[in-house]
């Protein structure tokens, strides 16, 4: 049971953090920020950590699920736990950052929540740590090797994939068939946020705190402010997006999302950032919206400045609008993507390494499948998982197991033609058992070969 629970962990944690490599960058950020460190490690090594801790969490539960390498994956699963219990004991009582990010976007936890998680899986593990060789293999030691290394490749192809284009799976709130206007509603009744509002006045060369209540006459200069949450609410999934026009100043948010037609939103939280390889393709895609009477809009973080040099490198024609930078990295993993909006739903998200091209905008949106929200995509990236991972690792158990049955029976038979010819089962039995015993002892002595360990107290035998 131990063994079942932590290798599921495992393979679940880093499974979702693989196909969201972004996302897993993100959350990397916040630890580095909170620890003082923000902007010292460059980009491209926390994505590199990013694909490397979700290949190596992963693998680590493959490894545990199918017995391979007993003491030394046990080994490494306690010290693991042992690293990130208190971590999370850290986070529970400092709580730096809301969410530990274990699972990625696709379950959140409180910071407390994950140190119970963390201390039952330690327990875990040093249970599987204590008793390494009474889990039972699923694969003989000679094709291990197989089901480790395809393990590794397949973490990191699918990180890999979710780079270029974009994760197998969306669990944010801006996924495809999302209703923005939605997620932005609050139920009736549900609690609201509480927030009390200090002001610093200065009168005569003196400085104030006040409340609203309390609050003075005009002889008093305002200094300052500060708002601080008193207590919490309901905060709805998507509370944080906005589009406000960077020529006029115009909030357009409720225009773009009752808007009945389809709209195309660019996503590009940091211009200076973003690539401009596919900038030809964007402006093809923006004058198909000027020809049908899409509205088009490029969301941004960015400065003027940052526009202006966009505008100057690219030739864009299209309006910009002032987004939350966080908002639009949750929005999609792409710098730029583009969104594809139809009466506040999100009909289609693209990544700057496939948008679509000429002869997929032929016509009319609603005439051609570029303006259809595709079907069930949970159950067809549930089917790739299947086509691509389990059923391969499942067709290798079964031929493995099968060579190990017929190579059983390949013993055994010349066993039952002696106790035909020598009378003598009850020997011949004790002698087969023997050689078997034989063999199982020097299987193990090379298993330690390759599992080197120091018998210092019981359990730890073979």
């Amino acid at each position: 049971m131990c063994r079942a629970v932590l290798a599921a962990t495992f393979v679940f944690s880093g499974f979702t953090k693989a196909v969201d490599p972004i996302g897993t960058q993100y959350k990397i950020r916040d630890y580095l920020a909170a620890w003082q460190m923000a902007g010292i490690v460059p980009d491209a090594l926390t994505l590199a950590a990013s694909v490397a801790v979700s290949a190596a969490e992963f693998t680590l539960g493959v490894c545990l699920l199918f017995a391979m390498h007993r003491r030394a994956v046990s080994r490494i699963a306690l010290a693991a736990m042992a690293v990130l219990t208190p971590l999370t004991l850290w986070l529970a009582v400092a709580e730096p950052i809301s969410d530990c990010g274990c699972f990625g976007d696709a379950v959140k936890l409180s910071n407390w929540e994950t140190l119970w998680k963390n201390v039952a899986l330690l327990a875990c593990a040093a249970v599987v740590a204590r008793w390494p060789m009474q889990m039972t293999r699923f694969v003989s030691r000679t094709t291990q090797w197989i089901v480790i290394n395809y393990t590794a490749l397949y973490s990191l192809v699918v990180s890999g994939m979710g780079l270029y284009y974009l994760p197998l799976f969306d669990f944010r709130p801006y996924h495809v068939g999302a209703d923005i206007r939605a997620g932005m509603e609050i139920p009736p009744g549900a609690p609201l946020p509480q927030y009390e509002t200090t002001f610093i006045l200065e009168k005569d060369g003196v400085r104030r705190e006040f409340t609203l209540d309390d609050y003075p006459d005009s002889t008093w200069t305002f200094i300052n402010s500060n708002t601080v949450q008193t207590a919490e609410g309901y905060v709805p999934p998507i509370h944080d997006f906005s589009m406000t026009r960077r020529d006029n100043g115009e909030d357009i948010t409720e225009q773009a999302l009752a808007n009945p037609g389809y709209s195309f939103l660019l996503v590009a939280p940091y211009l200076e950032q973003a690539d401009d390889s596919r900038f030809d393709l964007i402006n093809e895609i923006y004058e198909y919206a000027v020809e049908y009477g899409y509205p088009f809009y490029c969301l941004t973080a960015s400065a003027d400045r940052a526009i202006a040099t966009w505008r100057d490198l690219t030739g864009a024609e299209y309006p910009f609008c002032a987004t939350d930078a966080t908002t639009l990295q949750t929005i999609i993993r792409s710098n730029p993507g583009l969104l594809l909006i139809k009466d506040g739903k999100v009909v289609r998200k693209w990544s700057r390494n496939d948008l679509p091209g000429e002869a997929d905008l032929s016509g009319p949106l609603d005439k051609i499948e570029a303006g259809q929200t595709p079907r069930n995509s949970m159950a067809a990236g549930m089917a790739k998982i299947v086509a691509w991972f389990v059923l391969p690792l499942l067709l290798l158990t079964l031929t493995d197991r099968l060579w190990a049955w017929s190579r059983y029976i390949r013993r055994v038979r010349p066993v039952r033609r002696r106790h035909k010819g020598t009378g003598n089962k009850q020997q011949d039995i004790q002698t087969h058992k023997t050689k078997e015993n034989e063999k199982e002892n020097r299987g193990r002595q090379l298993e330690d070969e390759h599992e080197p360990a120091r018998r210092t107290g019981p359990g730890k035998g073979a």
